[in-house]
């Protein structure tokens, strides 16, 4: 467990109320990393959104941690899964109909 001080990435969207595209880019960039990391383990997280990625602290290297991988599965290559799962707003329709694989992170973390 390691202490994330400065907490949600939502909750810090609305306290900054914007960021620079060079800034959004960047934490998009660790984003897209965790989650092609979690792949590479067979990793599909199943939940990923803002309050799921939390900042580490105030330092600009913007390290960021993902948690709650409650949801979360192990996947082999070309497995399609059919459960339910994840929050509403951050699913990916492929979700809804029932008839997804790993490719439902990319969509919760755009």
């Amino acid at each position: 467990m390691k202490l994330c001080e400065e907490g949600e990435l939502v909750d810090r969207i609305v306290a900054k109320g914007h960021y620079t595209e060079r800034v959004a880019a960047a934490v998009m960039k660790t984003i897209v990393e965790v989650v092609q990391v979690c792949h590479k383990h067979g990793v599909m997280h199943h939940d990923l959104n803002p309050k799921k990625i939390l900042f580490v602290n105030k330092k600009k290297s913007f390290s960021l941690k993902a948690i709650d991988f409650g949801l979360s599965v192990f996947f082999r290559p070309r497995e399609q899964f059919n459960e339910l799962v994840g929050s509403l707003y951050y699913m990916a329709l492929e979700v809804l109909k029932r008839n997804y694989g790993p490719e439902v992170d990319v969509w919760s973390m755009l």
